[in-house]
């Protein structure tokens, strides 16, 4: 699918992997209307990369609702949705039980609700409304790609229920791909490793050396513009479909 001529709506849009992803959509000629919470900075982001090509559509994802309202207004000003990027998450750690007592079960239910259901909330309504494009020369109609983690697959002491959710995530890739492969809408997924997003930004810097000391090759914690190429390729190469491609330097997380 070509950028230059496509909408994309991006969830979790206004910082961290989302912005990135906004912003290498849009150097490549699209239009991107930025999901995200209402008190986050997606309207003055949209504002500083110009009406034309963006625009704030505040949204929880896990409200179908809110998330509907949103698509209505890309709709109302882009004319279509012909990609969809699931960025918007929530990290939490904390141990099954230990000294203090169980884990309270509404933490874990909402880390399942906001990564796991929001992502599949979006990827639904999103999907609902790409079944209207006319279909491109490869038969394509739309892409949707999602975000897990590599701690799908080897998550730490403390992640089980971050762990969970994404692995919820990379679970239903395959599946969505063939329930949309005869309408010509793609499903793709991104787990990405240790990155450099505002999450751990807050973290101290002796901290952040101590994750990137564990990337093999490049040594280093993952940048958001490498997340976002990986966007533009998935989107632009028709023959990705289906799968969950790890970006983490070749990491394989230790128990902590």
């Amino acid at each position: 699918m070509k950028l230059d001529s496509s909408v994309a709506v991006v969830t979790g849009g206004a910082s961290g992997l989302g912005e990135a992803t906004v912003r290498a959509f849009l150097s490549k000629g699209g239009r991107v209307a930025i999901m995200d919470r209402a008190n986050s900075n997606g309207a003055a982001l949209a504002e500083s990369l110009g009406a034309d090509k963006a625009m704030f559509a505040a949204a929880d994802v896990t409200s179908e609702v809110e998330v509907k309202d949103a698509l209505q207004k890309a709709l109302a000003k882009f004319g279509a949705i012909h990609i969809a990027v699931n960025c918007a998450g929530v990290g939490m750690a904390m141990k099954t039980t230990g000294k203090g007592g169980p884990m309270p079960l509404e933490m874990f239910e909402m880390c399942i609700r906001v990564n796991l259901i929001g992502t599949f909330n979006v990827i639904r309504l999103a999907a609902t409304e790409m079944l209207k494009n006319p279909a491109n020369e490869e038969g394509e109609r739309g892409v949707l790609i999602n975000t897990a983690s590599v701690a799908a697959f080897d998550g730490q002491i403390g992640q089980a229920a971050y762990s969970a959710s994404k692995g919820g995530i990379v679970g239903m890739t395959l599946p969505i791909a063939r329930d949309l492969s005869r309408d010509g809408i793609r499903c793709l997924t991104i787990a990405p490793g240790t990155f450099d997003t505002p999450m751990l930004a807050m973290l101290p810097e002796p901290a952040r050396q101590a994750l990137a000391a564990n990337i093999p090759f490049p040594n280093r914690l993952g940048r958001p513009v490498e997340y976002a190429a990986l966007a533009v390729h998935m989107v632009e190469n028709p023959y990705l479909n289906g799968e969950t491609i790890r970006l983490d330097g070749a990491i394989r997380m230790p128990p902590k």
